[in-house]
């Protein structure tokens, strides 16, 4: 385990401090991500880096994470989740996004075989992605319902339609809905592995998961929507859940986990005793 160093060169574009979005100018007036009801703007108000100026404070963990190898941001940045590197034909695919690359991660992955592609749950883990798009000369998958969100437009981003979309040798995307219209996991068929985002939440309590439509503001998801989430993964058998941060993983019985936590929260949502 070590910390990559961090380099004081980079894009001046602007990154949102509070969810690591990066845009495509460097002065934004304002991030739609946060002002939507399912993030938020800080008391203080909206704030701005750059991505060199992250690369002068911050550095890269690359490590272990349940099976995975994975890639944060250390001291933690905006949201702080991890992007996985899922096997895929002799390279990659990067699961989720991180705001933060430079060139020891881009080395780093680049001894593990590069990317082939990269895949993002949701708006909320968009960051940086572009940036290692170009970097690695590799397709973004976005689903199509989420395409409003996208706040720097290029060229390797691929917006998909439908409700599955397969990569091939045992990697599918599958639109959950939800948290976002368009959210999405990766399963993965080798592993018997879903990787979640926060789509589907791993939490504390690892015998069960939980969904909401906005985590920092409290807001739950309607029944309805659960139940698409459940249905969604139905065909997709899985035993390990990997959720957006270090060490969120489900080990075993992934798919009754799902299964009992939508009627457990189904339940709550109505009122009924849990």
């Amino acid at each position: 385990m070590s910390l990559l160093s961090h380099q004081a060169s980079g894009s001046d574009l602007a990154i949102c401090l509070t969810c690591g979005t990066q845009f495509g100018e460097p002065s934004p007036s304002r991030c739609p991500i946060c002002e939507d009801e399912r993030q938020y703007v800080p008391a203080g108000g909206q704030q701005w880096t750059s991505l060199a100026a992250l690369r002068e404070s911050h550095g890269n963990w690359i490590r272990d994470d349940g099976g995975f190898t994975g890639i944060g941001t250390e001291p933690s940045f905006a949201i702080g989740q991890r992007a996985l590197l899922v096997p895929w034909r002799g390279s990659n695919v990067l699961w989720d996004c991180i705001s933060l690359l430079d060139d020891e991660t881009a080395d780093e992955v680049g001894v593990r075989g590069g990317l082939a592609a990269i895949a993002v749950s949701h708006p909320h883990y968009y960051s940086s992605l572009v940036e290692w798009a170009q970097r690695f000369d590799c397709p973004v998958y976005l689903h199509a319902d989420d395409a409003e969100w996208l706040m720097r437009p290029d060229d390797h981003v691929v917006f998909w339609e439908g409700e599955t979309h397969e990569f091939g040798d045992g990697l599918t995307l599958v639109r959950c809905g939800g948290h976002f219209a368009g959210g999405q996991v990766l399963h993965v068929a080798d592993r018997r592995a879903l990787l979640s985002g926060d789509i589907v939440q791993v939490i504390p309590d690892r015998r069960w998961v939980s969904f909401m439509y906005s985590y920092p503001n409290l807001i739950p998801l309607g029944e309805s929507a659960v139940r698409r989430i459940v249905a969604a993964l139905e065909p997709f058998p899985f035993d390990s859940i990997h959720g957006a941060w270090w060490g969120r993983v489900v080990e075993r019985d992934g798919s009754e986990i799902v299964r009992r936590s939508a009627e457990r929260y189904i339940g709550a949502v109505r009122g009924d005793a849990v």
